[in-house]
């Protein structure tokens, strides 16, 4: 199975986590990652076809906001919040406090 690329904290750019977050399917997966901890890419995708959510779980990954590894056949998701905070102080908890 393919092996993740995964930016390192010195890496990260606000830039590019604010247009991950930026969109709505995007920022429903990281509340939801936030809530519930980590999680396989079916139990995230709301029934969205899996063409485009393997879209979304790519920007997620490459902005450095989520962390996947393999596990079986299985793709899992957690949420990169100590890096996320490390590079950007509040950001996170900021975003997330919004209400819907």
């Amino acid at each position: 199975m393919r092996q993740f690329r995964h930016p390192s904290v010195s890496e990260l750019q606000v830039a590019s986590v604010l247009y991950a977050l930026s969109d709505p399917v995007r920022l429903s997966i990281v509340r939801q990652l936030a809530r519930e901890g980590e999680a396989t890419c079916a139990a995230l995708d709301g029934g969205r076809p899996k063409s485009s959510m393997s879209h979304h779980f790519r920007v997620l990954r490459e902005s450095g906001i989520v962390h996947t590894r393999n596990d079986g056949t299985s793709h899992m998701n957690t949420l990169r919040r100590d890096d996320l905070d490390s590079a950007f102080p509040g950001l996170l908890g900021a975003i997330l406090s919004v209400p819907r």
